[in-house]
């Protein structure tokens, strides 16, 4: 079997969220991220995203301005032909503060405040920080630049390689982890009847959706013809997505008000295609191995890897290669996804930690796209998102790791974007194992060194089963 090597950049593993009103989530290209969305428009949030934010599959667009003249999300539905929104709410909602260089300084430092997970690496606490703050805003601050280097000065601080800040330029470099391919970011919102809408959280101000009409708050009912409601927000932005430049149809109903609306939206998708695949045979042709190559988790990442396997068992592949090597991650939930393809329902795929230290389980809901035996190969720069799906697989006996121990990147970072266009990035979290080890730090040991035989392989998830049952 031929097992290629690939480089790839340095890791850092994300939970974006918002800091803007009605903004948009985004991240620094340049480094490799593993990516969870939220919206940030109450401190209160932070615990949500530390416990739950997994689960809400929200979505990243590409870098360009927001649309903040829109609907508070979060409001009962109102009879279509009357609009009756509270006006304190709207003002809450779309206010700006004021984007002065105190202003942005005291903005960083209240998010680390009320986010930051410190690793050990420094004593912090809130008086310190604090006092921090009123250091540095001892003597007024003249211009943005200095504003950017007090916050620059502030975070480092912290002693945390991976809390940093972000200039607009490295800000605004997201592209390629708009989910949707349209320019918008979906949310899962409770209803009163214990399910949910799926509404749109962010747009692109003179994306595709926004040109198109399409506005925050916004709920979304069906994609070319299918009703959407109930479904996922993953699900239906990968219903959105198709070749670039083609057409889809979404059919909204507009956030408080108004009759139901259809519009067709040109895609702009520009992720790139993160798949190789292709099929083997050995033991003279008696064995057909699929081999999937996975080099980033980004917006096309899920789709792609699908559309391997299927088409590799189509072809009579009876085992299956995982390569992970050199991937140092991507979207965080194209990660968890793509590991629920290979685990049984009710599986877990990892835990997250966060200030409270406990543990918040994300599992599998659907029985497995794949059954036969799976080799995952990984080395040192496997990282963040690959560690996931690793550990995920590795820990419920549905793969074996071969290759070197991994990079150990078990961090959550969250990703704020700042009223003047620049961002934080904030670490607030951590990921544990279904089998409860700690990654970061630590990494993943794997079973083989050498690439085993598949009756090795075989015999092993055999033990691992029966160890797991018994």
């Amino acid at each position: 079997m031929i097992i290629s090597s690939l480089s790839s950049p340095k890791p850092c593993n994300f939970l974006l969220l918002n800091h803007k009103n009605g903004g948009i989530n985004k991240c620094n290209h340049s480094i490799d991220n593993n990516i969870h969305l939220l919206n940030y428009p109450q401190k209160s949030i932070l615990t949500a995203a530390i416990s739950g934010a997994l689960s809400l599959t929200l979505l990243l667009p590409s870098p360009l301005s927001v649309a903040i003249d829109s609907p508070p999300l979060d409001q009962p539905p109102l009879p279509v032909e009357y609009c009756q929104e509270d006006a304190s709410e709207i003002e809450a909602e779309t206010t700006q503060v004021s984007a002065t260089n105190e202003g942005i300084v005291e903005e960083a430092w209240e998010i680390v405040n009320d986010s930051f997970l410190n690793t050990g690496l420094t004593h912090w606490s809130s008086e310190s920080w604090r006092r921090t703050k009123e250091d540095l805003l001892s003597s007024s601050v003249k211009s943005r630049s200095k504003a950017h280097n007090l916050v620059r000065k502030m975070l480092a601080s912290l002693r945390d390689p991976y809390t940093r800040f972000l200039s607009p330029e490295e800000f605004s470099k997201m592209a390629r982890y708009d989910m949707t391919g349209i320019g918008i970011n979906l949310r899962e919102i409770p209803d009163s009847n214990g399910s949910f809408k799926l509404k749109v959280l962010g747009l692109i101000l003179d994306g595709p959706a926004h040109t198109a009409g399409i506005r925050q708050g916004d709920e979304i009912l069906s994609v070319d013809g299918e009703d959407v409601r109930g479904k996922s927000a993953f699900e239906v932005s990968s219903k959105m997505q198709g070749p670039n430049e083609t057409f889809v149809t979404v059919e909204v109903k507009p956030g408080n008000c108004g009759p139901v609306q259809s519009f067709k939206v040109q895609r702009q998708l520009v992720a790139r295609p993160p798949v190789f695949y292709r099929l083997e045979q050995i033991d003279n042709g008696a064995t057909s191995v699929g081999y999937v190559r996975l080099k980033e988790f980004n917006a096309l990442a899920r789709k792609d890897v699908v559309t391997a396997m299927k088409r590799l068992q189509d072809l009579g592949a009876s085992c299956f290669v995982l390569d992970l090597r050199d991937n140092f991650g991507g979207l965080v939930q194209a990660g968890i996804e793509i590991a629920k393809l290979f685990l049984n329902k009710g599986d877990t795929v990892i835990y997250t930690a966060g200030r409270d230290l406990s543990q918040n389980a994300i599992v599998a809901e659907t029985a497995p796209l794949v059954t036969a035996p799976l080799m995952v190969l990984v080395n040192h720069n496997t990282a963040s998102a690959s560690e996931i799906v690793a550990s995920a697989l590795h820990d419920n006996c549905k793969a074996v790791l071969v290759g070197e121990k991994t990079f150990g990147k078990g961090l959550i970072q969250s990703v704020f974007e700042l009223h003047d266009g620049s961002g934080v990035v904030v670490t607030v979290g951590k990921y544990v194992t279904p089998g409860h080890s700690d990654i970061n730090g630590n990494g993943i040991e794997p079973d083989f060194s050498n690439i085993p035989r598949w009756s090795e392989v075989t015999n092993y998830l055999s033990t691992c089963n029966r160890s797991r049952q018994g």
